[in-house]
């Protein structure tokens, strides 16, 4: 069934769009990378078979993650709209609720700022600390405690999640144009930079080999059938997909830009920073001989410790910090864009009250993931800290029905006629055969796959 709306609906008048190409590509880009950048896809990639299981998340984005990303793109650009009205508007005679799409982004968006906000605060925490040295030490025993001291500090995790809240508000309230796309297209390329100069000091450590083999060297005995869905659910939740923001950044595309290249050079980009977080960490880390353990721990306690251990080691670390910080304020933006445009356009409030209120309301639930290792460390709902059941939420239930939903209303309720106008900008871009497949793909392929990885994500099955 296919929408009797008109194939451009009317955006709101004066309604704020990104005002480059370049702005685009760097607001985007700056909402997919993020911490998980950093740690999360090398620290994957080394313990669950290295180039093996980068073919494999590479094969995964193409299915899930490209296609998904580029139908939530396309979606918010028709319409011109936030991520609820933008279903509203091209469900058109659809009496179906596709509108609850945008509301479970826009859910999900809001409950992963409330707990990303806090370790984005100790990233900015751990910049002042590399500053003065406080958090400088060989030791693992001495970083453990010192990030032990941080989280489990009510008044220390209340400040920094608060900081960082007033920070990203502060640059919605600026606007998409003068905002979102001026600051990001400031910020991407001090990431890169950044990066850069931090893989070449790891580069030049003696030992520094061993980290490579770990994050590159192929290992197919490995690709097992949990490991191919950790890749699969990586390569969907990578690229930013099922909370909203690519509906949202979306709508504020330009009428001329291509959708299917702009995606794309976004997934590649976002490979390269992980690539590129990878040769930075790993090879220090093995340098030094510390454990490539995943998670907060690699990041707030290993990272310190090498660092430490290395000449001029102070300078790198504070580089260091400062491009996780870049790179989670590229993905709070994003997040926070979904809440407030949604209370801009369904409710009528200006820019900047919807951006207060929604301040207001994350200082209020965001505490409760922020006091989750010190004040609420008792406080469990079905066995999870705040903290833990925002993240499992999200990760499990909100994001991949999110997605799945998404490809079930372009592929099957929308249809190829709106596609293939969206996607070939009214036949202005000689990409049919482009858009096709991704039509494919999004009404066949990502459905099913997605539904697996939700499936797998909530215990229902294992392989």
């Amino acid at each position: 069934m296919t929408s009797n709306q008109p194939q451009n609906p009317v955006s709101m008048p004066g309604r704020d769009r990104f005002t480059s190409g370049l702005g685009v590509l760097a607001a985007t880009l700056g909402s997919a990378v993020g911490l998980g950048n950093i740690w999360k896809f090398p620290s994957l990639t080394g313990a669950n078979g290295g180039a093996a299981f980068i073919l494999v998340y590479l094969i995964s984005t193409l299915l899930v993650g490209l296609p998904v990303m580029i139908a939530e793109q396309m979606i918010g650009r028709r319409a011109r709209a936030d991520a609820i009205n933008t279903l509203r508007k091209l469900a058109g005679r659809d009496r179906r609720p596709w509108w609850l799409i945008g509301a479970a982004g826009c859910l999900a968006a809001f409950l992963i700022l409330a707990f990303y906000t806090e370790v984005a605060g100790w990233v900015f925490a751990y910049i002042f600390r590399a500053l003065t040295g406080a958090a400088l030490s060989t030791d693992p025993d001495v970083t453990s405690a010192a990030f032990s001291g941080l989280v489990s500090d009510p008044t220390q995790a209340l400040l920094w999640q608060w900081i960082v809240l007033i920070l990203i508000t502060a640059i919605i309230i600026m606007g998409v144009s003068k905002g979102i796309e001026r600051v990001t297209k400031r910020l991407m390329p001090i990431l890169f930079g950044l990066l850069v100069l931090v893989c070449i000091r790891s580069l030049t450590l003696d030992g520094a080999s061993e980290g490579l083999t770990f994050l590159f060297s192929p290992d197919f005995s490995k690709l097992t059938g949990p490991v191919i869905l950790t890749a699969m659910g990586l390569a969907f939740f990578k690229l930013s997909i099922g909370m909203g923001t690519m509906i949202t950044y979306g709508s504020y595309f330009r009428d001329d830009q291509n959708i299917p290249a702009t995606a794309s050079r976004v997934m590649l980009a976002d490979l390269l920073v992980s690539m590129l977080a990878g040769i930075a960490i790993f090879p220090a880390v093995f340098a030094f001989g510390f454990q490539p353990d995943a998670g907060p721990s690699l990041l707030f306690i290993t990272i310190p410790a090498v660092f430490a251990s290395m000449p001029l080691g102070q300078v790198f670390m504070v580089l260091f910090f400062v491009l996780a910080a870049i790179a989670a304020t590229g993905a709070m933006l994003s997040l926070l864009e979904v809440p407030v445009a949604v209370l801009n356009e369904q409710f009528g409030f200006s820019r900047r009250k919807a951006a207060l209120i929604t301040l207001g309301l994350l200082a209020l639930v965001g505490s409760t993931a922020a006091l989750s290792s010190s004040t609420l460390a008792d406080f469990k709902i079905l066995g999870m800290t705040p903290f833990d059941l925002f993240d499992y939420v999200t990760s499990n239930l909100l994001l991949p029905l999110g997605g799945l939903f998404v490809c079930l209303f372009v592929g099957w309720a929308w249809g190829w006629p709106e596609v293939r106008a969206a996607l070939t900008n009214d036949g202005q871009l000689g990409n049919a055969r482009i858009a096709r497949a991704i039509f494919g793909l999004t009404k066949f392929v990502s459905p099913v796959l997605v539904l697996i990885v939700l499936l797998n994500g909530l215990g229902i099955i294992q392989f």
